[in-house]
């Protein structure tokens, strides 16, 4: 309630002693202080000072602006500034030093470790470690394509894989492919053994013998590359010198696409090449074979997947010729069902 209204209640209650009255004086005044313009703690202390007789300039609360100006107009010439920071931001790093290690990294005996552990622990120790950094050898079997081809007239089945073992830099591959027809047996196989070394992170070349399986048999010299290109686009090219001088090539390039982590679509092309008519063999000069596939698999295990798809494979120029008289078609669609596994 107001002031007033308080007082009057006192004066009716007649309880208004001197007393009670002089201290509700003091309240209200009290009151009176409380509502007043504040003065800051700057201004009240300097009011303190002038009462004390004390000479105090008028500027001297003036807001940190007009501090900042009389900063700027003082005589700096006679401070040493040395060991201030002038604008320098706090929150940057200090920049770290590019030098070599001291002279003493690395001036212990490199057998220092026997000492402790004794020569025969810390021989085989290395000896692991070297192996496990590089050095280790490792064995591998994938077999790409395992399948069964469903196609006018017979159906027909395909493999495509290869084994190797070595190590990071030096390996001994060996590769197998072939396809038939149930009731008709196979019609083309064979079996490679060629030698592999890695010519950069992405890239084996390899070089070894290859052998025909079917028909009239040919041994080749095999020179071809493998690897991962970019985009990763797995390569393999192949080029064959055979015993009778038939010189032929063969480029394949795969490409894996995941819809999911486990789904996986894989687009596919194939293509044969030779430099001269091979009769025997129904391979005429130039683009022998077209093969372009897509399939679809599933990773049921990162080692094994089954998948479905279809491929396309054409014959053309004399091959095709060859195929005709044969009896053959020159193009052939297959639907394929099929597993990819490695371990």
């Amino acid at each position: 309630m107001s002031r007033a209204v308080h007082l009057a209640a006192l004066v009716l209650a007649g309880t208004a002693g001197p007393v009670f009255a002089q201290s509700h004086a003091d309240h209200a005044a009290h009151m009176e202080h409380d509502t007043a313009t504040p003065q800051s703690d700057c201004e009240a202390e300097m009011t303190r000072h002038r009462a004390m007789g004390h000479a105090v300039p008028e500027d001297s609360c003036a807001p940190e602006s007009q501090a900042a100006d009389d900063h700027a107009t003082m005589d700096h010439s006679g401070m040493d500034h040395s060991g201030m920071n002038h604008g320098a931001d706090s929150s940057q790093s200090p920049e770290i030093p590019i030098a070599p290690p001291p002279a003493s990294a690395g001036s212990g005996p490199p057998t220092a470790a026997n000492a402790i552990w004794g020569a025969d622990a810390m021989r085989a120790s290395r000896a692991a470690l070297a192996r496990e950094n590089g050095g280790m050898l490792t064995a591998g079997l994938v077999l790409d394509r395992f399948e069964y081809r469903a196609r006018e007239g017979e159906d027909g089945y395909l493999w495509d894989g290869d084994a190797w073992y070595g190590g990071d830099i030096n390996r001994v591959w060996l590769e197998s492919e072939g396809e038939g027809a149930f009731g008709e047996g196979l019609e083309s196989a064979d079996v490679a053994l060629l030698y592999g070394r890695a010519i950069n992170p992405y890239f084996d070349l390899q070089a070894g013998v290859r052998q025909d399986l079917t028909g009239p048999e040919r041994t080749y010299l095999d020179i071809g590359i493998q690897g991962l290109a970019p985009y990763l686009f797995e390569v393999e090219a192949d080029l064959l010198l055979s015993t009778k001088g038939d010189l032929t090539a063969t480029a394949e390039v795969e490409l894996d696409q995941r819809v999911t982590q486990r789904l996986i679509v894989q687009p596919r092309l194939e293509v044969a090449l030779a430099a001269q008519d091979v009769p025997e063999l129904g391979i005429g000069a130039g683009l022998d074979t077209i093969e372009t596939g897509l399939r679809l698999r599933y990773e049921i295990a990162r080692e094994f997947a089954p998948y479905v798809g279809i491929e396309q494979e054409w014959k053309l120029g004399g091959s095709a010729d060859y195929a005709r008289a044969a009896g053959e078609d020159s193009s052939v669609t297959n639907y394929v069902l099929g597993i990819r596994f490695w371990f």
